[in-house]
């Protein structure tokens, strides 16, 4: 007898045991060490900061305006609204599996009319999350919670590293455009100077079409800066919510942001967790892992317990509404069995497990693409950092060249000609510079995007610490 009576529990706890389907270890590809990476100086922090890593031009305007941005912008603002969507049903994802009580009422006539009874009623239902059902569930609200939060993380990063190219390319634009402007000036002069000489039969026709050339190819240059100038500045008015730009961008023509002598220190690998794609992907594969077990859990049959209670009244007979005898009382088990569509159900397990090694693939290759943009950016940033070496001291050398013309030509040995001619290559060194700059300062932004931008703000909405036990419980 006594085995007897232990079977029902011990068939529960067999049921109950049936585990979900196992995650495949995700594995990510990630280097030991970044083939581009320079090597660390002694005493270097460990890991960069990513919190504030656009504080790194020493730029206040730049600080305030990213500060805006995160206040004023509609697509991170729609992305918080998205992820407190989310996060409001996270917490019930499982309430399916709790008792359900429901009241109902219906009104019943007979067929012959002779006679019509209004019931009233409650209906108590408790699905047993047997076959690993309820951590699969866990796992595929886990997995939505993530991808919310890898979407805001995305509108977050994307945010702050348009909020910086936008200005980078609208300052350096505006310093391109005032040196532009200089060179025009300079051709100008320049191609008076030649008309004089022809007059005076010192110079020939041929060299005035040079001239006149020269000065078309500046203004047609003039042009690229002035659309940029007028570009960027819209689209940093959409990034921080408004309609039309600060007067003060285009008025105040300031300094070109600059890196300086600033490099990276260290950059260790789990860093491109924080990629909002690599994020997203892992999220991908928590949600197929979720679908993948309760579409495994649907072979078997659902297993519950139910209880009703209903009273039925005569209302043509009865005028006391609820009397001993009218009411009836069940309670006992509730399965469910998939019988002629059982092999849609395997078919769909089937492939829903398919697609879990679809979405483990698919991380994999996200790990992949993050390495490999990760490199290419820190391989840049070196590269563009040599190559605005180079350009300083191109601008160093075309400086003393062009004081050394001047000097000449303050002794009369030098014409006015070739002064022109010095200021205009000054003018070229210094906007090749320019452009060097702002590509390396570009490249920056472009390595600390690939690193995922920065890990989320503590004072943000992110995901509290509940998620990360779950989801290391899914694992």
């Amino acid at each position: 007898m006594t085995c007897l009576r232990l079977l029902p529990a011990l068939s529960l706890t067999l049921l109950a045991g049936c585990s979900a389907t196992p995650l495949p270890a995700l594995k990510p590809p990630v280097p030991q060490t970044w083939r581009n990476a320079p090597a660390a100086p002694a005493g270097s922090p460990a890991r960069p900061d990513l919190h504030s890593w656009w504080q790194a031009f020493n730029d206040p305007d730049l600080n305030a305006l990213v500060e805006r941005a995160l206040d004023g912008n509609l697509d991170k603002a729609a992305a918080s609204e998205r992820l407190l969507a989310v996060r409001v049903l996270y917490s019930h994802a499982t309430d399916k599996y709790l008792p359900s009580l429901r009241a109902d009422t219906n009104q019943v006539i007979q067929p012959d009319a002779s006679a019509s009874y209004f019931i009233v009623g409650f209906d108590a239902v408790w699905e047993l999350p047997f076959f690993g059902a309820l951590k699969s569930t866990r796992r595929l609200a886990s997995g939505n919670l993530e991808a919310a939060q890898a979407q805001w993380q995305s509108a977050y990063v994307t945010l702050v590293a348009e909020v910086a190219r936008c200005w980078i390319e609208l300052r350096t634009a505006q310093q391109q455009a005032r040196l532009l402007i200089a060179v025009r000036d300079a051709d100008r002069e320049k191609l008076r100077l030649v008309q004089v000489r022809a007059n005076l039969k010192l110079a020939s026709a041929t060299d005035v079409a040079a001239a006149e050339a020269e000065l078309a190819r500046t203004e047609i240059a003039l042009t690229d800066p002035q659309r940029a100038i007028n570009a960027n500045a819209q689209q940093l008015a959409v990034l921080l919510g408004q309609s039309e730009p600060d007067p003060a961008w285009l008025e105040n023509a300031g300094t070109q942001p600059e890196l300086g002598n600033w490099q990276i220190t260290s950059a260790p690998a789990d860093l491109l967790r924080t990629r909002p794609e690599i994020a997203s992907a892992e999220a991908d594969v928590f949600r197929a892992a979720g679908e993948a077990g309760l579409s495994r859990a649907d072979i078997y049959p659902h297993i519950g317990l139910g209880s009703s209670l209903d009273w039925s009244v005569n209302l043509l007979h009865h005028h006391q509404f609820f009397r001993s005898g009218d009411g009836i009382f069940s309670f006992g088990p509730v399965v469910d069995m998939p019988l002629f569509d059982w092999g849609l159900r395997v078919a769909q397990a089937h492939s829903k497990a398919h697609e879990l090694k679809a979405a483990v693939y698919a991380y994999r290759q996200a790990v992949l693409q993050g390495v490999a943009e990760t490199e290419t950016a820190m391989g840049d940033l070196q590269q563009l950092q040599l190559r605005e070496d180079a350009a300083e001291r191109a601008v160093q050398a075309i400086d003393s060249s062009t004081a050394a013309v001047d000097k000449r030509r303050g002794l009369g040995l030098s014409s006015t000609l070739e002064w022109q001619g010095a200021l205009i290559a000054q003018q070229n060194a210094q906007l090749e510079l320019i452009s060097a700059r702002a590509e390396r300062d570009l490249a920056y932004v472009s390595l600390y995007k690939a690193f995922g931008g920065a890990p989320l703000p503590p004072a943000n909405i992110a995901v509290n610490d509940d998620a990360s036990s779950h989801k290391k419980d899914a694992r």
